[in-house]
Order: C-alpha cells, then structure tokens, then sequence
C-alpha cells in the first residue's frame, strides 16, 4: 500500500540534515586542506568522496526522519534520539579538523556511533525501512572510526 506523500514534511526532513551537513562543511571548508596534509593510512579514500558520501547518507537520514514522522507511531524518543545524533555528527568535523584534537574526535565518534546504532533501532521499531536506511550511515561512521583512529596514531 502506498501513501501519499505529505511533501512539506518530507522536504523538511530532507532539508534538515543536509544543512547540519552543509553547515558542518561551511565551518570546516578548509578540512580537505588538513586532510591531504596528514598522515592517512592505507585505505583512506580520496577527498572527493567524502562529500558524495554525506549527501547521500544525509539524504537516506533525512528519507528515514520522514518515515518515522509520518508513521502515525509514537516517535517522540526516536526523533530526539536523531536530532542528538545530528549535533554529535555537526560537531565531530569541528573537532577533528579545525581543533585537530583527533582522540578526542575519536572519542566523540564512538559516542556518535552509539547514538546512531541507537537511532537506527528506535527507527526500527516504528518503520523497518526506516531502520534500513540508517544502515549505511552507521556502516560509514565505523569506517570513519577506522579512519580517525588511524590518524591518530599516525600523526
């Protein structure tokens, strides 16, 4: 069965997590700059992707909100848990390129990881696709676990 879609709360589910992303990237808009100038281990990826990457899973976030709020369920605790989440994932830029405090990015990343495992489960519950698409973002934060660690220990 199909809903219809209610557009405004879709656009603005969508427009959320794109401007914390966008808002991330305005504050940190010379982190390719730090990032060609450190260490990285093996399997970093060039810096091109990285923005490809967050769009996209900024969307799929975004996509999910939309689900769970639309839902009809209970999901007061679910979108608080995301909008914590959302500031976790605001201010880890900051802190690893313009404080360049990389354990402690690592740090902030572990406890980012957490609230996003947590998101993805209370998503979950209302919506399974919801939960789904929270997947990948979960998946590329572990990736920036490795790489954050790895920077770390490098530098």
């Amino acid at each position: 069965m199909f809903l219809k879609i209610q557009w405004k709360n879709l656009i603005t589910c969508l427009v959320i997590p794109l401007a914390v992303g966008s808002l991330s990237s305005l504050l940190t808009r010379n982190s390719m700059e730090t990032f060609n100038s450190i260490t990285k281990p093996g399997l970093a990826p060039p810096g091109w992707l990285f923005p490809v990457v967050w769009t996209i899973l900024y969307i799929l976030m975004g996509i999910a909100s939309y689900l769970v709020l639309t839902s009809g369920k209970p999901n007061d605790h679910a979108l608080t848990t995301y909008g914590i989440q959302l500031l976790f994932n605001f201010f880890w830029s900051i802190i690893f390129f313009n404080l360049k405090l990389y354990l402690f990015a690592f740090i902030w990343l572990i406890l980012l990881w957490l609230l996003i495992l947590k998101t993805a489960l209370l998503f979950y519950q209302i919506s399974k696709i919801a939960g789904y698409l929270m997947v990948p973002y979960l998946l590329w934060v572990t990736f920036a676990g490795y790489l954050n660690i790895s920077i770390y220990l490098l530098n």
